[in-house]
């Protein structure tokens, strides 16, 4: 967002957004990418330095490759062979892997724009972008900062300034403590004046980092202390206000563009009420309805770009270099309708998602398909570590309607290839499809208002199993055709005829299935229960992706595991399910097979995530009560609280503050 001239600006915008009417005027063309129209003989600069990282990095460095400016990277050690890395005309290390001595090191960063020369700095978003200090010395060395200028920063990048701006314009504000928060005591006390339950929130950043609900006391001192902790770590800020924690909320967000000149312009709204955490999952733009809460933003957007068909990258720069805004508020339209799920690399069966880490083994983006745009930072044979964002991509479909936009998001998310790391793929495909969410019933209590025991992936219908047991089975017998076969020609001269029926067993969770299947070139007839399933496909073996037909609908499903004892899982309706395929003899002997004992978890503490021990508050022979703080693991800037499982005295402590702990690692056993 560019500089507003004084806190009159920022009220007026407060004002337009507050009293706007949220026209659906539809356009018949649609608009699928945003379009940079570049003039050569509008100068900007030369060269600008992009201080952050992944995919909004290499967002930037698209724009400006296309305006002819040259980029800078900056990066950590273990960043340094990152893709915005590799895509930028040079990159400088800022130092080591901890955010707060390489993209928050403002000397380093500083040190780089005077190596590399760089004329202007692209903040990205979080990070530096909304701090005052950095905004000033590049002031002072006369460096353009493209972004809000540091009376706008203090304004509206700190939410205690805002809140007062806010009301002094008086436009409707949360009831809260608007000071800073001195210490945990403190928090306790005004938490009390303004009434459970509370948000306890960073007043710079955002994206969720630095926001604990509390609903008592005992939870406002562990929310302040996570909170300033997560504050400092992902902002180098660490301070905090209190607000009243609204329980059914839609969030509702404005982009917003001003120049230099006093205009400002809004560009439509965007519906971003489906969170985990505090932070998006899945964003839509427009929103659909009007909300009474709206939210700014200043960052750059691709829904927003979709259906307004504007670079907004390309509009931050010009806007920096003291041009006027090339549109006027009616030549905004709202073209079609764009839909953004943001793909992390998390398990989803962990509290919505947990981070995981790893080495994409394989990475393919659906981008051959049509009306889908994926914003990302990340190739195949990257790693994703345990220090920073987990997010693999932002992946958007777009269409001249909303039902258009989200059936070519199922399309998307099933053509999504990702290995080497869990991710959130299942999750977001329930969300698309969910009745809920396709009505427009949704607040940001959604995710748990639907999923109130968690989330355990897609539920089969009858007809689902039908067809997940009848691919699993066709893949099965495809395999074993194969297998017999050696560039095309048969393994041994003499071999019995080909077998043209197959009587196999499936299992599928716990339960056990006896199918028939019989064969006819590449389709497939499987008797299941006295139905049957017709399936045909090309069965390329060697592909990632598994297009096919059953009983006439096309599906595209994915092979994550085959082995040679029958185990088979599929990702259907974008949940991996697992699968074992036997023959009728191989099934009765498999009886015979003794089975693993599982773990007694009550008495162990292992680590549900990959991380790093911030603390630890126990040692051994200390008696703990079920439900208490054992130690605390910081993932990808968020941290966690582990906890007892039951009331027992500690047998021993596997960890301690500061060691790097991987999913499923041992941190303390009980008696």
């Amino acid at each position: 967002m560019a500089a507003y001239r004084g806190a009159a600006g920022f009220q007026r915008v407060l004002l337009a957004v507050k009293h706007v009417c949220f026209s659906k005027q539809r356009c018949g063309v649609i608009i699928c990418r945003y379009s940079t129209v570049y003039d050569p003989n509008e100068k900007t600069f030369d060269k600008i330095l992009i201080a952050n990282r992944g995919e909004i990095a290499c967002r930037v460095i698209k724009t400006c490759k296309k305006m002819g400016i040259k980029t800078v990277a900056v990066h950590s050690d273990v960043d340094s062979s990152a893709v915005h890395v590799k895509v930028a005309d040079e990159a400088v290390c800022v130092g080591p892997a901890p955010t707060s001595k390489s993209y928050l090191n403002m000397d380093a960063i500083m040190n780089a724009i005077k190596q590399t020369g760089a004329q202007a700095v692209h903040p990205g978003y979080g990070f530096l972008s909304e701090n005052k200090e950095f905004a000033k010395r590049l002031a002072a060395e006369g460096v353009t900062f493209i972004g809000p200028d540091t009376h706008a920063i203090q304004a509206m990048g700190d939410k205690i300034e805002s809140k007062l701006i806010a009301k002094a314009a008086k436009v409707n504000t949360i009831p809260g403590f608007d000071g800073v928060v001195k210490d945990a005591e403190e928090a306790v006390k005004i938490a009390g004046e303004i009434g459970y339950p509370v948000m306890i929130k960073a007043s710079a950043g955002g994206g969720g980092k630095g926001m604990r609900i509390a609903w008592n006391d005992e939870e406002t001192r562990e929310g302040f202390r996570f909170s300033s902790q997560e504050a400092l770590s992902s902002f180098g800020d660490d301070r905090l206000l209190i607000e009243k924690f609204i329980d059914n909320p839609r969030h509702i967000e404005i982009q917003v563009l001003a120049d230099k000149h006093g205009n400002a312009l809004w560009l439509n709204e965007r519906e971003c009420s489906i969170q985990r955490r505090n932070q998006k999952v899945v964003e839509e733009a427009p929103s659909g309805s009007c909300c009474e809460y709206v939210f700014l933003t200043q960052v750059e957007h691709p829904i927003t770009e979709c259906i307004t068909g504007l670079d907004l990258v390309q509009q931050m720069i010009r806007i920096a270099k003291g041009y006027k805004l090339q549109h006027k508020q009616s030549d905004i339209p709202i073209n079609g309708w764009a839909v953004e799920s943001r793909v992390y690399a998390e398990d989803p069966y962990k509290s919505f998602g947990l981070p995981s880490i790893g080495r994409l083994s394989q990475y393919q983006e659906p981008l051959d398909l049509p009306n889908v745009r994926v914003d990302s930072g990340i190739q195949e044979g990257s790693d994703i570590s345990i220090y920073y964002d987990p997010m693999i991509s932002k992946l958007v479909t777009y269409g001249k309607t909303r039902e258009e936009a989200l059936k070519k998001m199922e399309d998307a998310l099933d053509n999504y290839v990702i290995r080497g790391v869990t991710h959130n793929i299942p999750l977001l495909r329930e969300i698309i499809v969910h009745s809920r969410f396709v009505s427009g019933d949704i607040s940001t209590k959604f995710l748990p208002e639907v999923y109130p025991d968690g989330f355990k992936g897609h539920m089969l219908t009858a007809g689902e199993r039908r067809e997940l047991l009848a691919t699993a089975a066709a893949l099965y017998v495809a395999a074993q055709l194969r297998s017999q076969k050696f560039l095309g020609d048969l393994r041994v001269s003499v071999v019995p005829a080909e077998c043209r029926r197959w009587e196999l067993c499936v299992e599928l969770d716990k339960g056990v299935h006896m199918l028939g299947v019989s064969r006819s070139g590449n389709n497939y007839t499987v008797e299941i229960d006295g139905e049957k399933v017709e399936v045909s496909g090309e069965w390329n073996l060697a592909s990632a992706l598994l297009p096919i037909t059953i009983n006439g609908k096309h599906r595209t499903l994915q092979c994550l595991l085959r082995t040679a004892a029958g185990e088979i899982s599929l990702q259907y309706l974008g949940t991996s399910f697992k699968l074992r395929v036997l023959s009728k003899l191989a099934a009765s002997l498999s009886k015979h097979m003794p089975e693993k004992v599982p773990e007694d978890t009550s008495s162990i503490l292992r680590s549900p995530m990959p991380g790093s021990v911030v603390a630890v508050s126990v040692k051994p022979g200390d008696n703990v009560a079920e439900g208490q703080e054992i130690c605390v693991i910081e993932a990808m800037k968020m941290q966690n609280s582990m906890t007892a499982a039951k009331t027992a005295k500690v047998k021993s402590v596997h960890c301690k503050a500061g060691d790097t702990v991987g999913e499923g690692d041992l941190l303390v056993e009980l008696e």
